[in-house]
Order: C-alpha cells, then sequence, then structure tokens
C-alpha cells in the first residue's frame, strides 16, 4: 500500500524562479494580442507547451515566441494586470512567497523610461501582495544578448530601489551561451553592495564548466537552475559549501530539450549532495505548468511528504523575506506534515 498523501496545493512554499512576461496566463495573452490585434506564432495562440532541441534553433524558437508575448505588454495596466495575476495564481497554488524576475529594458519605451517601468511593477507587487496575501519581492535581471554596460545600468537601477517593499535580488537570464561570464562581473559587484541577491541563471543548456565560471565570476547566492551540477560532483560539493541554492524548473528543462521529461531531471542526485532546492515553473506561459506541477514532478519521482515538506523548508529559507515571514511559513510546513494525510 502506497503511503497516504497530502494535498500539495495546501503546502506552504516559495517561488523564486519566474519571469514577468513568461508568468502571463494563457487567456491574458490571448486577451491582450486580440485587443491590440497582434496576431501570435501557433503554438502560443493554441496554448501549446513548447518542446524544441536544445541547440541554437530550438532557442531562436523559443525566443521568437517569448518576443511574441512581451510584444503584448505595451502599457503600464498590461503590465499592472501580469504582476496581480501572477500573484494570484501563485496564491491558488499555496504559494506563500513569491520572487519575480523582471527586465524593465524591455517595458521601457511604453511607460517612459526604465526607472518607471521598475517603479511600476513594485508598486503593483505591492498592492498585490496585499490583495493576495502572498509575499512579493522583486527581481531586476540583465541580459546575456546585451552589452555589459547595460547590465550595469540595471544594477544601479535595482540598488536604488533596494530595500523593504522594493528590489531584493539581480539576476542575469537569456542564453547562456551569448556573452562573457566575466563581463557581467561588475554589475553584480553594484547589486551586492546594496544588499541585493545575487540570482544569475547558469548550468541548463551548458554543463558544469559553465556553472563553475557563474559560480567563481557572480558569486551567486542563487543559480537559476544549476542543474547540470549534477554531473560534476566536485562542482555540486563546492556549491553545497557555499550555500548556494539551485532553482530547479524541470518543466522547463524538458520543453528546452535538456531532458527528455520533467522526471528526467536529477533531482534525487542534487538532493542527496545536500543541495538546497527551490522548484520553480521559470516560463509556464510558454512551458504549460506552473509551481504546482513541479511538486507533482518532484512526487512522481518518488519524494515523500517529509521530503516534500523538506523542499519546501529549502525554498523558503533560500528566498529573500525577512526572518518573522520565514518563521511563519517554516511553521505552515511544519503544520501541513503533521496534519493527517
Amino acid at each position: 500500500m502506497s503511503a497516504p498523501r497530502r494535498d500539495l496545493r495546501a503546502l506552504p512554499k516559495t517561488h523564486l524562479h519566474l519571469h514577468f512576461t513568461g508568468s502571463m496566463r494563457p487567456t491574458t495573452l490571448l486577451d491582450m494580442a486580440a485587443r491590440r490585434r497582434i496576431r501570435l506564432p501557433r503554438g502560443l495562440a493554441e496554448s501549446e507547451a513548447l518542446q524544441v532541441e536544445p541547440d541554437a534553433r530550438g532557442w531562436f524558437r523559443f525566443q521568437r515566441q517569448y518576443d511574441a508575448a512581451r510584444a503584448v505588454v505595451d502599457s503600464e495596466a498590461a503590465m499592472r494586470r501580469i504582476v496581480r495575476e501572477a500573484a494570484e495564481d501563485d496564491a491558488a497554488e499555496g504559494s506563500v512567497r513569491l520572487e519575480l524576475q523582471v527586465d524593465p529594458t524591455s517595458y521601457a519605451p511604453f511607460v517612459g523610461g526604465i526607472t518607471p517601468a521598475l517603479e511600476i511593477v513594485l508598486d503593483e507587487a505591492r498592492s498585490a501582495q496585499r490583495t493576495t496575501g502572498v509575499s512579493i519581492g522583486i527581481v531586476v535581471a540583465a541580459s546575456r544578448t546585451r552589452h555589459a554596460h547595460d547590465a550595469r545600468a540595471l544594477a544601479r537601477l535595482a540598488a536604488a530601489h533596494a530595500g523593504p517593499g522594493g528590489v531584493i535580488g539581480f539576476g542575469l537570464s537569456n542564453d547562456e551561451r551569448r556573452g562573457d561570464t566575466a563581463e557581467f562581473a561588475p554589475a553584480f559587484r553594484i547589486a551586492r553592495r546594496a544588499g541585493l541577491a545575487s540570482v544569475p541563471h547558469g548550468g541548463e543548456l551548458l554543463g558544469p564548466d559553465h556553472v563553475r565560471a557563474v559560480v567563481e565570476e557572480l558569486a551567486p547566492d542563487r543559480l537559476g537552475h544549476g542543474v547540470r551540477a549534477a554531473e560534476d560532483p566536485r562542482l555540486l560539493a563546492t556549491i553545497v559549501e557555499r550555500r548556494i541554492a539551485l532553482e530547479v524548473c524541470p518543466a522547463s528543462n524538458a520543453s528546452l530539450g535538456v531532458f527528455e521529461d520533467p522526471r528526467d531531471v536529477p533531482l534525487r542526485a542534487l538532493l542527496d549532495a545536500g543541495a538546497t532546492v527551490a522548484l520553480g515553473a521559470d516560463d509556464p506561459l510558454l512551458f504549460g505548468s506552473r509551481l504546482l506541477a513541479q511538486y507533482e514532478t518532484a512526487r512522481a519521482i518518488g519524494l515523500d511528504d517529509t521530503e516534500l515538506a523538506d523542499l519546501a523548508r529549502g525554498s523558503i529559507r533560500a528566498s529573500r523575506a525577512d526572518d518573522d515571514e520565514k518563521r511563519s511559513m517554516l511553521a505552515g510546513v511544519d503544520a501541513w506534515l503533521a496534519a493527517p494525510a
């Protein structure tokens, strides 16, 4: 007889890897596109989960769909709607903390610049936190496809808005095969001096050598993805020793062809090595599943309720929620595990 299973929706958990445009509801995308008479690529228009090969052509398909979705976000109202709905959707899945990544550069032309774009997101995040009860932090993310000078400008913007109710972290996203990691180090130094978490991507499309470069050059507190570190036990041991949390996104890994199936992600190996793991949905608009589904994947590969509770605790501790919030969230996990299955 299998062990009784508790409701994963009721498990308090934090969502630490979610991108702004990629968090959009498919219905919201279709509504915004229709209002603007924008024709979407077939996959987006039919809300199909993306499935590509892990090569430059596959990434081009992913980026084309992401850019098409981003094209409908052309106003303050659209930006506010995305933040609000992301918080509502996380609340419905039992998230108690959301740390949403945004590159304000993409939306700046429509709202008067990168500063107003960021301030709109921050203001709506504070409002959504009050209405949903989900604690929200904002991560400013630079892009590997742009010059490192742009990253420094974004780091200074993030630093100027750091603090309670403001920006909590600084990231680096987009195609890992683009750009020189070392060139982005000055931007991360600016962010760290302001007390921001260092949360760059690394170790999804590229293997251990790339992960090692990100770890050494950008001194991450959390590593977006990082799943390929499992291929190098010494590197993984370094990550564990430095207490770098891994934001693992099984659906994303499978959709981008890194693994054949979300259940093939080496989550068990990472946990057995002592790594702190926070599951994330990355871009549910494109990959077809949100945070709850990532926990269901963890259950499908054999994690029992005690291990799932530990996974949720790790995500809480890796977040930038304040200490009082973390204590309350952790108490909620204890209560979930103590309740009858």
